[in-house]
């Protein structure tokens, strides 16, 4: 895989785009080889936080590669299957309904069109302050058909998106803190530091309650608020079941930091 960067440490997954030379825009290649690494992450119990960034300080993700598109009228029959193949494989992060594992952003330059809908699918977003994020797929006859449509007014109300949908407009990481799209703005140089101060903090509690609480918040959004709390979820029946259930409250009765296991 040279479209992208995996590792994992520590229970954190660390997932680069690495194609810098293109702003780390997004080919059938890179598209499939992000989904591998997500589903690697939903599959691994020893992973319990993912961070997403780009290579280099230019671009998170600039978004489809809009030169692959153009060039793919004029590839061969053999090529256009092997894409479509490819295609067919990939289920993106912004089409996993129920991803129980929280994931950041570093976002670390321009998150435009497909790069700013991955960025929404996540459930943190640190930028760093020369970021500029947006969905100007109408510029180009398109629009932003990875559910950024649909994630956009649902994050920050629908005057201020239609703002931004209707116009392709981008916004500064600034703007896009004060209308509560990103949790944090960090100079450049110490973006990957706040990035791990969200990482650390998030694994400090108990892996099984984090994604208890994820499904509980996200699933019950689509449901009226006394449904919503009646509803049973997989994720909190199995953290009620855990070990970790039980090593809370005894590592707090007897003063000492908590021993997670994941189980």
């Amino acid at each position: 895989m040279q479209n992208t960067l995996f590792e994992v440490k520590e229970h954190v997954a660390y997932i680069t785009l690495n194609r810098p030379e293109a702003m780390n825009a997004l080919n059938p290649e890179l598209r499939w080889e992000l989904s591998q690494h997500f589903d690697t992450v939903a599959e691994d119990d020893n992973i319990w936080v993912t961070v997403v960034t780009g290579a280099g300080n230019r671009a998170f993700c600039a978004g489809a590669d809009l030169k692959h598109r153009a060039a793919e009228q004029a590839a061969s029959d053999d090529q256009k299957a092997a894409w479509a193949a490819l295609n067919a494989a990939t289920t993106p992060l912004n089409e996993r309904w129920s991803f129980d594992k929280p994931v950041i952003a570093q976002v670390n330059g321009f998150a435009l069109g497909g790069g700013l809908e991955l960025a929404l699918a996540c459930d943190i977003i640190v930028a760093a302050e020369h970021a500029q994020l947006g969905l100007p797929e109408p510029r180009r006859g398109l629009i932003a058909g990875g559910v950024g449509v649909h994630r956009l007014p649902r994050q920050i109300g629908l005057k201020p998106a239609m703002g931004y949908l209707l116009t392709g407009r981008h916004m500064s990481a600034q703007r896009a803190y004060e209308l509560g799209l990103i949790n944090q703005v960090a100079p450049i140089d110490q973006l990957a530091a706040c990035v791990n101060e969200w990482v650390q903090d998030i694994l400090r509690c108990a892996p099984l309650a984090v994604r208890a609480t994820k499904q509980a918040a996200m699933l019950g959004l689509d449901k009226p608020l006394p449904q919503a709390f009646a509803q049973q979820y997989s994720a909190e029946v199995a953290r009620q079941n855990s070990t970790d259930a039980l090593e809370g409250p005894r590592a707090f009765a007897e003063k000492r930091p908590p021993k997670w296991q994941g189980h």
